[in-house]
């Protein structure tokens, strides 16, 4: 098979997965910005605001996970459509039952939004609990209440994301989300500075700005599917009017996700807060060093729904040998592109932490982050494969799995080891990283290994109808 055949079959991976990934790295620019502005408020105030960012994407990750089920199942919906039709046009069974999804999704979302606003706000009162500073837990505060309401635009926007990637149709979104980081800079700059005669409101204004763009996003995304003259006629927002068996099917399978989800972002807000207890100027240069991780981390979530969708498709035409194939180029490509950021690390490691610590103000600081980032070459690579990895069990309909795993890999592994070497061996910021990369390595293995396992054992695999 010659060079240009087999990149072929990388095309439909990449079509999918370059959009996924293009909008992942749009939204987390939102919060890079607002690093940032919070950078040239002074190191306790992106301390403080890293904190309230890191325990916000915990309970957002987790929130999402409720609903992200909803992709597999319209991509397993048209799968079967078409499979049924015998062409790539959708039956009226199938528009019918992707209706349906999109409706009980939007319910599901409400409701859990709204749940994941009160927790963080519950949170926001219980920062010094954890050993935090009490000048970064009283500026954190105000933070992660203004950042709570937005939580439920940002999960109705991820249906609309989830609807448009399982009709394999996810590139519109891109262009919205990298407008609205213009807003943000702009919405950032008036609430913190005072710019353009915006009420001067610091640190939780910056927080206030992003709420605001989660609202208008979802709102600019509504209006463009529905011109979509293909999406539109599936599109329904009406949660109220939504089939319950349906809406449990979606819950059904989402905790799991969110669960996992939840695990995964809750090992890194545990080393924040260890990295907290070390000092404001070590949670500084961690917060920085795991904002460039995450940036460069949006590539592996991108492959990992676009490969999850694509495997959901394949498995609803019977074809498990493609799925094994998606799985392979998934990794591969993940791999490639973790190889290409971790030499950027090693060559411009100053200039790209930079952007987010004045290393001007202490040496410290730099030489921190700087360590930091050596660790972070290997978390990628090994944080992208577990990613990648859960994903393609989602695509086989087992979300249960990827939880277990997770919790033995995180936390029966993972953090032991955290622990151990941050304070046991008295490596403190390192030995926080080493656990991560622990932790994020021996999860990645066991979900390999599962998957492997159900691929090739049919009857171990759902694949439930929505139809009511």
């Amino acid at each position: 098979m010659s060079i240009p055949q087999r990149m072929d079959g990388y095309r439909p991976l990449v079509a999918l997965s370059a959009p996924l990934a293009g909008i992942q790295l749009a939204q987390v620019a939102l919060t890079t910005t607002d690093l940032i502005i919070m950078g040239s408020l002074g190191f306790r105030a992106i301390a403080a605001g890293g904190l309230a960012i890191t325990l916000h994407n915990q309970l957002r990750t987790m929130c999402v996970g409720v609903v992200t089920a909803a992709g597999n199942l319209v991509a397993g919906t048209t799968g079967r459509g078409e499979a049924r039709a015998g062409d790539q046009q959708l039956d009226e069974q199938a528009r019918n039952e992707v209706r349906q999804v999109v409706r009980a999704s939007f319910l599901v979302a409400t409701l859990v939004g709204l749940l994941g606003a009160v927790g963080l706000i519950g949170l926001s009162y219980a920062l010094t609990w954890f050993g935090q500073d009490i000048w970064v837990a009283a500026l954190a505060h105000p933070t992660m209440i203004a950042l709570a309401p937005g939580l439920v635009p940002m999960l109705w926007l991820n249906i609309l994301r989830q609807f448009a990637v399982g009709m394999r149709r996810p590139g519109s979104l891109l262009g919205v989300t990298i407008v609205s980081i213009g807003f943000n800079v702009v919405l950032d700059g008036g609430f913190a500075y005072g710019w353009l005669g915006f009420p001067v409101l610091g640190l939780t204004g910056i927080g206030l700005a992003t709420t605001i763009v989660q609202v208008l996003n979802f709102l600019v995304f509504l209006k463009i599917l529905r011109r979509d003259q293909q999406l539109a006629p599936l599109l329904s927002v009406q949660g109220w009017k939504a089939d319950k068996a349906i809406a449990r099917e979606v819950f059904r399978l989402g905790v799991p996700i969110s669960l996992t989800y939840g695990s995964e972002a809750g090992i890194t807000s545990v080393a924040t807060l260890l990295m907290g207890s070390f000092g404001p100027l070590t949670l500084a240069a961690q917060n920085a060093v795991n904002q460039l991780t995450y940036i460069v981390y949006q590539a592996n979530i991108g492959l990992s729904h676009g490969s999850s969708i694509l495997v959901s498709r394949a498995i609803g035409q019977g074809n498990r040998k493609e799925a094994a194939r998606i799985a392979r180029r998934a990794l591969i490509l993940g791999a490639t592109a973790m190889a290409l950021v971790g030499l950027l690390y090693l060559i411009i490691p100053t200039l790209l932490i930079l952007p987010f610590l004045d290393l001007n103000a202490d040496p410290a600081v730099e030489s921190m982050a700087r360590t930091l980032l050596l660790f972070g070459i290997a978390q990628q690579f090994l944080k992208g494969a577990q990613n990648i990895s859960i994903g393609l069990l989602r695509g086989l309909s087992n979300t249960k799995s990827g939880f277990r795993i997770t919790l033995i890999g995180y936390w029966v592994i993972g953090i032991p080891v955290m622990l151990i070497f941050a304070y046991g061996l008295g490596l403190q910021g390192p030995g926080v990283w080493i656990g991560l990369c622990v932790g994020f390595g021996s999860t990645a293995v066991l979900l390999l290994r599962r998957f492997r396992k159900d691929l090739h054992q049919p009857r171990s695999v759902s694949h439930g109808s929505c139809s009511s």
